[in-house]
């Protein structure tokens, strides 16, 4: 199961991972937070979508997502708590994040609640978020890491009805340093429709790569993911093997996805290696 806080955020980091596990015939659950209704229209004729416009931006990045899952063959995605609990917050600092019902203001024990009810009955033996900056600060994603560590906890817990479940590792979404370099020194050679990358901070956040424990590589799986991310029209703009979000910043499309393990049996690795499948050990 992984749980996102936005429509898009499934195929930009994670949906290589997605479709690999799909087509292996695992059972994937997709959790989505919000409806992304603060979203950054990239299209001119979309422009009338965005949400100080006209309110229906939630609505159609729905769609967006609906479309991505086939893609990615995800079958079970739900919104957590049903479509539009939560409203998207926005940017740091924005106005939004104060208004009612935006998932940065959410009650983290509620909203915990809700998912490890989704926990109980999907009974997932792994499950993923971001880790506790967000991936890259954003406020619901920072939620969307508090909720899930919570729900990881609380899904086992005797005191909710139904049948406890411990999930038996929890990741974050990870993107190493280095890796993060190694493609900006690539964008920066070449010549395309976005403006190169000048820092790890233009991308990400970053994770140290010593925090670093597991590699997923699903290169196979590389156009599934392309075409899941052609999907969310409304916030990426796709050109060959380079994407962009409303910052026009180039960024490389990667199948080979990165993970940090939480919580769970430590991976069986010699220092310097990586996990290479989130179900190891189980």
């Amino acid at each position: 199961m992984m749980v996102h806080a936005h429509p898009d955020d499934e195929s930009i980091v994670t949906g290589a991972t997605l479709a690999k596990y799909a087509a292996e015939g695992a059972g994937v659950t997709l959790v989505t937070c919000t409806l992304g209704e603060e979203g950054e229209v990239i299209p001119e004729d979309l422009a009338h979508l965005a949400s100080d416009r006209d309110d229906t931006l939630g609505e159609h990045r729905t769609g967006e997502l609906d479309k991505a899952c086939l893609a990615l063959g995800v079958r079970d995605h739900r919104f957590l708590g049903g479509p539009g609990r939560y409203r998207d917050s926005g940017m740091t600092g924005a106005p939004t994040n104060d208004r009612p019902g935006a998932f940065w203001g959410a009650d983290v024990e509620e909203a915990a609640t809700l998912l490890a009810e989704v926990i109980r009955e999907v009974r997932p033996h792994v499950l993923v978020s971001y880790d506790e900056h967000g991936g890259y600060g954003h406020p619901d994603h920072i939620q969307a890491h508090r909720v899930t560590r919570r729900a990881f906890r609380r899904a086992g817990e005797r005191s909710m009805p139904g049948t406890p479940w411990q999930v038996h590792k929890l990741y974050a979404i990870a993107q190493p340093v280095s890796r993060i370099e190694e493609s900006i020194a690539r964008l920066n050679e070449e010549s395309g429709p976005f403006t190169p990358p000048a820092r790890v901070s233009d991308i990400a956040r970053g994770t140290p790569d010593a925090a670093v424990t597991t590699r997923v590589d699903a290169t196979d799986h590389w156009a599934a993911k392309t075409l899941a991310m052609r999907s969310h029209a409304t916030q990426i703009t796709v050109e060959g093997e380079r994407f962009a979000l409303s910052n026009g910043i180039a960024q490389e499309i990667d199948a080979v996805e990165y993970f940090t393990l939480l919580a769970g049996p430590p991976p069986r690795t010699r220092p310097g290696e990586y996990e290479t499948d989130l179900f190891a050990g189980l």
